[in-house]
């Protein structure tokens, strides 16, 4: 969810002038990226205003575009990193993953919505990657897959204990956005983690690309969660089957996050599976959440004016425009907050707790106290619903954050920048519950 509440929460910090017009500058500097891609220079160039077009020419443009491209390759996704409000201008900071290397970017807007900077930022001084101290490639081995569903080849990696000739497997969904099959934050890799970590204790697992990094073009009409995430975990599931070494009886599936959320919708799509682990999982809806996000947000602003209020209530109004449960009169494809109106039907449409109840297959549900992304309403709602089952199983982590990596408080996106590690007690308590069987 992070790419999303990134979005919301630039909104409430910003001047009151430019607030109801940040969505229009993110979805105008994406649309420049997908001109410049396409190598539409006209189009792309209207969107300069007419001082930066006196001092550089569309030429100018297209030449600087042309070494870009030459020098990091096709651009396959773009991310907003931030947004600011800069005097009596507004700026906006964009990743791009290209074929060969990221890149961001920074655009200068004025109050017309026009381009009036375009900026190369330097490369990120971000941490690297730590690998964790329970990743012990001795025990393991790793081998390339591809996970396919109609239409899609996604490349992936089964990751296996090293010894073991009969081993649980799990399959691991990513949370909400475009996602690699690490799922990387900064310099975390949650799901390398995972695998890496249960792999040495004996249980292999299944991790790919997210269908929404490699087929990004298919995700600008209408499309659902069925899109975005269920086909491919289906098809990853019926993949752990085929695998000689793997224990038929032992295939589970791990969400984190809105893979969390969808879990128990994807075991009832798979009856056969054999149980779910629910991770930093949204009990609520996707609104509830976005909403519970932005208010704890403003409380850390501190930011006590009428003003500051006022951009609060702005926010929240525009994220109860998600809420809609049905079409009506609305096409399928309409944007509703950068996602189709299908997309918010469908998921409102959804009820994860109840499905979940009925659930015969073993479910785990792990939350961490310092999640300010899903918070502890969330697992209180789950062990309300789940807490008295016996195919149950939850705990709440008290140091624990939305990565499922250990912390000191509940912090803030700055979070995520410094590298952390998959609480190395969770998955010895994933290994516990999957070798348990019952």
């Amino acid at each position: 969810m992070k790419k999303i509440f990134l979005v919301f929460f630039a909104l409430f910090i910003s001047n009151a002038s430019f607030s109801q017009g940040v969505f229009n500058l993110i979805g105008k500097s994406q649309n420049l990226f997908d001109l410049l891609s396409q190598n539409k220079y006209t189009e792309a160039y209207a969107y300069f205003d007419p001082t930066f077009q006196s001092k550089v020419t569309m030429d100018n443009l297209k030449s600087l575009w042309g070494q870009i491209d030459e020098r990091f390759g096709k651009l396959d996704a773009l991310n907003v990193q931030s947004t600011k409000a800069e005097g009596a201008f507004y700026t906006v900071i964009v990743e791009g993953k290209f074929a060969k290397d990221t890149q961001s970017f920074m655009l200068a807007y004025n109050k017309m919505e026009q381009i009036v900077g375009f900026f190369l930022q330097p490369k990120s001084t971000t941490a690297s990657y730590v690998s964790p101290a329970y990743a012990d490639t001795t025990l393991y081995k790793e081998t390339e897959i591809y996970v396919k569903a109609t239409g899609h080849n996604l490349v992936g990696m089964l990751t296996v204990p090293k010894k073991a000739t009969s081993f649980p497997v799990v399959v691991l969904v990513h949370g909400s956005g475009p996602n690699d099959m690490d799922e990387t934050v900064g310099p975390n890799k949650p799901l390398k983690d995972l695998a890496a970590g249960l792999a040495a204790k004996g249980v292999g697992s299944i991790r790919y690309v997210k269908r929404t990094m490699l087929y990004q073009n298919e995700f600008g009409g209408a499309f659902t969660v069925k899109e975005e995430v269920l086909d491919d975990a289906l098809a990853a599931i019926a993949l752990a089957r085929t695998i000689p070494e793997v224990d038929k009886k032992q295939i589970y599936l791990l969400g984190h996050s809105l893979g969390g959320m969808l879990a128990p919708r994807l075991a009832a799509l798979a009856p056969d599976l054999n149980g779910v682990l629910l991770l930093a999982a949204p009990a609520r809806s996707l609104t509830d959440i976005l909403v519970e996000q932005n208010k704890y947000m403003f409380t850390r602003v501190k930011d006590t004016t009428q003003t500051g209020k006022l951009q609060l209530d702005t926010a929240i109004k525009m994220l109860d425009q998600t809420r809609i449960t049905k079409l009506g009169t609305m096409k399928p494809d309409s944007t509703v907050l950068f996602l189709p109106a299908s997309y918010w039907v469908d998921l409102n449409n959804y009820n994860q707790v109840e499905v979940a109840k009925k659930l015969k297959q073993r479910i785990f549900v792990a939350q961490g106290a310092y999640d300010f992304q899903v918070s502890t309403v969330d697992y209180d709602l789950w062990n309300a619903a789940l807490g008295k089952k016996k195919n149950a199983w939850l705990k709440l982590y008290p140091s624990l954050n939305h990565l499922m990596s250990w912390q000191t408080e509940k912090g803030s996106m700055e979070q995520y920048n410094a590298p952390s590690n998959v609480s190395e007690e969770l998955i010895t308590d994933i290994v516990e519950w999957v070798k348990a069987k019952s």
